[in-house]
């Protein structure tokens, strides 16, 4: 597979997370009751943060924040962030000193079948996050996540660089990339007089334990493999930047930690795996064969709404300014991820099967 060069000579040592940056911090995570979003809760509440959380009631049967107990961890607030007035009443309350926005319609497939949900909450929405944020008193830094679709997909051999154009052919990356252009403006409109440091950060496809999403591979082989029925796969020749939910996470810690010490950041940060490590689906679903070894598998399974074919994302841009390092290959990441939902199908707590990947993941 072809690359354009590295932006970088020499990778820089992975930093670590600060606990004495986080200890006490007050920080609201809007998203927290999805997959990423709870795994973020947990990880911030281990670390010390003081986490707070406004989203919608979880869509998922079984979802993580219900199984982990995630509220337990966090001031949990239900709300729409489409509805401003709710909004800006929780989030002047808390006043933050750190805001992750993740709450987001997530997924491509439910794009094109509910579009106006999608531009509503992923424009909309985050149009409400950041108008707030322009009267919030202790508010330093504002992470929103966006993600890899929103650049323009020229099916090329290469990986993304956060300065290629932005693009997308369906609802859901549309949003996204419209939702990038907004931050900018809002960036220069609003915030260059303020001590607010706005960022976007962009991942890849995200696979760990807990996430039971539908039209995602991970969760519909756990689902395939639980019900003894076949995985059908749709387009198993197409590639994707998989990571484990816990590396673009660290990400953002990272861009958050160093936002009020370092001048240099740049405002946009690609969060995916190394090149030597993008893999196709076929190649996904054959690793995790592996591991459970009665997966029954049924390939070119045709769906009818449009993908692209290759998601490819650069990361030495975030290796440079923020010491930011994959640390789990993909082999490890798929091992670990079935083995969570291993133990969680054995009467394991679903709180300690997450600490434990945090656990393994910070050594």
């Amino acid at each position: 597979m072809g690359s354009r060069p590295s932006t970088m000579e020499n990778m820089v040592k992975t930093n670590k997370l600060e606990k004495s940056f986080w200890k006490g911090k007050k920080v609201l995570v809007t998203g927290h009751t999805g997959f990423k979003g709870s795994w973020l809760t947990i990880w911030l509440n281990q670390i010390g943060a003081k986490v707070y959380g406004i989203s919608l009631a979880p869509d998922q049967k079984p979802s993580l924040f219900e199984k982990a107990g995630i509220s337990r961890y966090c001031k949990s607030i239900i709300c729409d962030i489409r509805d401003y007035e709710n909004t800006n009443h929780y989030i002047k309350e808390i006043n933050p000193e750190i805001i992750f926005h993740l709450a987001a319609q997530p997924l491509v497939k439910e794009s094109y079948e509910n579009p106006l949900n999608t531009f509503s909450t992923n424009i909309m929405g985050s149009i409400n996050i950041l108008n707030i944020s322009r009267n919030i008193k202790n508010l330093k830094t504002l992470i929103v996540i966006t993600t890899d679709k929103v650049y323009k997909n020229k099916e090329w051999d290469f990986p993304y660089r956060e300065n290629d154009e932005l693009g997308g052919s369906d609802p859901y990356s549309a949003s996204k990339a419209s939702l990038e252009i907004i931050i900018n403006s809002f960036r220069e409109s609003f915030f260059k007089d303020k001590k607010v440091n706005i960022f976007s950060a962009r991942a890849g496809n995200v696979i760990g334990g807990g996430d039971w999403s539908k039209d995602r591979l991970i969760p519909d082989t756990i689902k395939a493999w639980k019900s003894s029925s076949f995985l059908n796969i749709r387009r198993p020749d197409f590639i994707r930047p998989w990571q484990h939910v816990l590396e673009p996470l660290f990400g953002y810690m990272l861009i958050a930690q160093h936002s009020n010490k370092e001048c240099f950041l740049k405002k946009a940060y690609n969060f995916g795996p190394n090149t030597s490590e993008l893999i196709t689906v076929r190649e996904l679903v054959e690793i995790s064969k592996k591991y459970i070894q009665d997966l029954k598998v049924k390939f070119n399974y045709e769906d009818t709404f449009h993908e692209s074919g290759k998601l490819l994302l650069e990361n030495s841009l975030a290796k440079k300014d923020l010491g930011y390092c994959p640390r789990w290959d993909l082999e490890k990441t798929i091992k670990r991820t079935i083995e969570w939902y291993k133990g969680f199908y054995e009467g394991n707590d679903a709180f300690d099967l997450c600490l434990k990947d945090i656990y393994f993941f910070e050594r």
